[in-house]
C-alpha cells in the first residue's frame, strides 16, 4: 500500500494519518498532508485504492471512482489504518499520539475508525455517509456514535446537498446522549467540498481556513 508522508522540521507534536476523498491520494490530499506537516506533526496518507491497483481519479469521473470502490470495504479500511498507525507506532508515536483527518468518503472513515479504535483524536469535513448513504454503497453510521472511543470533531456544510442537515443534528443529540468521549459538530454556510481548493466550484476560502484551525487545534488539544 502506498503511503504519502510528510514529516514537520523538527521535533513533531504528534501524527495524523489524512485519508482520502473518494477520488484517491491525489495533488490535493498530498497538499494537505504537507500541511499537517507544517503544523507540527508527522503526516501519512495511505492509498486506500490500492486493492484495485490504486491511483487516483478526476473531480467529475465519477464513473470511475464507482469503479475504484468495488475494492474498498469498511474492514479492508480499518485493515490499512490499523497498518498506517502500526507504521507511525514504528516511528515511536503511541496511540494516544496519533490522530486522523478525512474528507468525503474520508471523513466518513475517520469517524468509523473513531468508534472502532481509541487513538488520539479523529476529525471528519463533510463525511458522506455518516448520517446517510452519500452516494457510494456504504451503510450509515449512525449507530456507531453510541460506541465512540476517540475524541470527534465533525465538520459540515449546511449547503451540502449530501449529507442531510437532520441527520447532523440526528448524529450530535445521539453523541450527546450516548457517549462520554469529547465530541464536537460545527456546521458552515458552506457547500460539500468546501476545504478542497482544487474544486473552485465548492472552495470557500473563510469557512475552509477557519475549519481547518479548529482541526489543527483539535489535535492539539487531543493528541499526549
Amino acid at each position: 500500500m502506498r503511503l504519502y508522508e510528510a514529516k514537520p522540521d523538527g521535533a513533531a507534536k504528534g501524527a495524523v494519518i489524512v485519508i482520502m476523498e473518494a477520488f484517491g491520494v491525489n495533488d490535493h490530499i498530498e497538499d494537505v498532508t504537507r500541511r499537517i506537516a507544517t503544523a507540527g506533526f508527522h503526516g501519512v496518507s495511505p492509498d486506500l485504492f490500492h486493492r484495485g491497483g490504486g491511483g487516483t481519479v478526476a473531480y467529475d469521473d465519477f464513473p470511475r471512482m464507482f469503479q475504484m470502490f468495488e475494492s474498498v470495504s469498511d474492514d479492508g479500511s480499518l485493515v490499512d489504518v490499523d497498518a498506517a498507525l502500526d507504521y507511525l507506532e514504528g516511528h515511536g508515536f503511541h496511540r494516544d499520539q496519533i490522530g486522523i483527518i478525512g474528507f468525503c468518503w474520508g471523513g466518513r472513515l475517520a469517524f468509523l475508525t473513531a468508534s472502532r479504535r481509541a487513538i488520539g483524536a479523529s476529525v471528519s469535513f463533510y463525511g458522506g455517509g455518516i448520517v446517510a448513504p452519500g452516494g457510494l454503497p456504504f451503510d450509515p453510521l449512525i449507530e456507531e456514535a453510541k460506541s465512540l472511543k476517540t475524541p470527534w470533531l465533525g465538520i459540515f456544510g449546511e449547503r451540502d446537498q449530501s449529507i442531510p442537515i437532520a441527520g447532523v443534528e440526528e448524529l450530535s443529540s445521539e453523541l450527546d446522549r450516548a457517549n462520554p468521549v469529547p465530541h464536537e459538530v460545527v456546521r458552515y454556510d458552506a457547500d460539500h467540498g468546501f476545504h478542497c481548493d482544487a474544486r473552485p466550484d465548492a472552495y470557500d476560502a473563510d469557512s475552509a481556513k477557519d475549519a481547518w484551525a479548529r482541526a489543527i487545534a483539535w489535535f492539539e488539544t487531543h493528541l499526549a
